[in-house]
C-alpha cells in the first residue's frame, strides 16, 4: 500500500475501532457483545496456533535447557562431590568400627596378661633398616617407647622393637629369619625356641628331643631375663606339624602364628611387663571337639513274635528298619551303629 493521506486516515480509523472495542469488551465483561466473535476466531485460529506453538516449543525449550545447562552441571558436580564425601565418611566409619575392635580385642589381650600397653598403629612396611619383615609405628622416644620391648596386637605376638625414633619406631616381626623367641608350651612347660621363616610357620627348636608334642598344642612366649626384648606369657601360634624325632638332643616342630602379619593396623607396645608370669591366661579358649553322634537302633518284632530278616522293615509310617548286623536277639533290644 502506497503512503498517501487516504491510507493514513485508514490506518487512524483501524486504530479507533481497535480500542473502542477493547473499551467495549473489558466494559462488558462475561456479556462482552464481542465475545461470540473471539469464539469463533478461537475455533478458526486455534489449531494453526497449536501447530505453531508444537514447532517452535522444541526450540524454545532446547534455547531454554542451553540457558540452563550451566545450572544444571554445577548441581551435578556438587552432587558428585557430595557422593564422594558420603563414601568416604562410610569408608572412614567402617575403618574406624575395625580399629575399635582391635582395639577392644588388644586391650582384653593386655588386661588378661597384665602388661602395660602403648597403642600404636602401623603406618608403613619394608626393610628401612636392612630387615626383611619389619613394620614402622607412629610412636617413639617421646610415647615412652624403648629397644627391645614386646609388640602384641589382639592376637599375639606381633614383634619386639628394634630401632627407635622421636616419634615413630621399627618393629622387627615373628615372621623374620633373624627373629628368635623363647617359647613355652601350654600345660606341658617344655620350651623351645622358635625362629622367623617369613610367610611359612615358624620353626621351634624343642630342648628336650623326646617331648611328646602333637599337632594342635600351643606354645606363649618363656620371657627374657628383665623382661627385655619379651615379656612371658604372650600367645604366639598353635603347632601344625612335628617333624619325627631322630633321636637327637631336640626335636623339631612348626607353629602357625596367630597374628596375621600381613593385616597389622592397630598394636600395643608393652611398657611395663606383668609382676608374675601370666603363664596361660592369656591363650583364647580352646576349642571344644564337636561329639560323635551315635545311633540307635530299636527292632520291634512283627505279630507273629518274629524279628524281621536282614534289610526288611516296615515303611515309613511308624516302622523301624534295623541296620545290617544289628543284634535280632530278642534279649539284646538295642545296637548300636557306630558310623559318624
Amino acid at each position: 500500500m502506497r503512503d498517501t493521506r487516504e491510507s493514513r486516515l485508514l490506518l487512524v480509523l483501524l486504530i479507533a475501532i481497535a480500542f473502542a472495542l477493547i473499551t467495549v469488551d473489558i466494559r462488558g465483561g462475561e456479556e462482552s457483545p464481542v465475545d461470540g466473535a473471539r469464539q469463533a476466531a478461537a475455533t478458526v485460529f486455534g489449531p494453526v496456533e497449536n501447530g505453531v506453538s508444537a514447532a517452535v516449543d522444541p526450540i524454545g525449550n532446547a534455547i531454554k535447557a542451553i540457558r540452563e545447562s550451566g545450572d544444571r552441571h554445577t548441581r551435578v558436580s556438587q552432587l558428585e562431590r557430595e557422593n564422594a564425601a558420603l563414601k568416604a565418611k562410610l569408608g572412614s566409619d567402617d575403618r574406624n568400627r575395625s580399629r575399635v575392635r582391635q582395639l577392644d580385642k588388644m586391650l582384653k589381650t593386655a588386661g588378661a596378661g597384665q602388661y602395660g600397653i602403648k597403642g600404636a598403629q602401623v603406618i608403613g612396611i619394608g626393610a628401612a633398616q636392612g630387615f626383611s619383615w619389619t613394620v614402622t609405628i607412629d610412636a617413639g622416644a617421646n610415647d615412652g617407647i624403648k629397644r627391645d620391648m614386646t609388640v602384641l596386637n589382639g592376637d599375639g605376638l606381633v614383634g619386639r622393637v628394634t630401632t627407635v625414633g622421636p616419634s615413630t619406631s621399627t618393629v622387627l616381626l615373628a615372621t623374620d629369619p633373624d627373629f628368635t623367641v623363647g617359647t613355652r608350651m601350654e600345660s606341658s612347660d617344655e620350651l623351645g625356641f622358635a625362629t622367623g621363616q617369613g610367610d611359612r610357620p615358624l620353626s621351634v627348636q624343642m630342648l628336650n628331643g623326646k617331648a611328646k608334642v602333637k599337632k594342635g598344642d600351643r606354645m606363649v612366649t618363656f620371657g627374657s631375663q628383665a623382661d627385655k626384648p619379651f615379656v612371658p606369657g604372650v600367645p604366639i601360634g598353635t603347632v601344625v606339624k612335628v617333624d619325627p624325632s631322630d633321636g637327637g638332643l631336640t626335636r623339631t616342630v612348626h607353629l602357625e602364628p596367630y597374628v596375621g602379619f600381613t593385616q597389622l593396623d592397630v598394636v600395643g607396645v608393652v611398657v611395663e611387663a606383668p609382676r608374675t608370669d601370666p603363664r596361660d591366661k592369656v591363650l583364647p579358649e580352646p576349642v571344644k571337639p564337636k561329639p560323635t553322634p551315635t545311633v540307635t537302633v530299636t527292632v520291634t518284632p512283627n505279630a507273629n513274635g518274629e524279628y524281621p530278616a536282614e534289610g526288611e522293615g516296615e515303611d515309613a509310617a511308624g516302622g523301624q528298619v534295623p541296620p545290617t548286623g544289628a543284634s535280632r536277639d530278642p534279649n539284646a533290644g538295642t545296637a548300636q551303629d557306630d558310623q559318624e
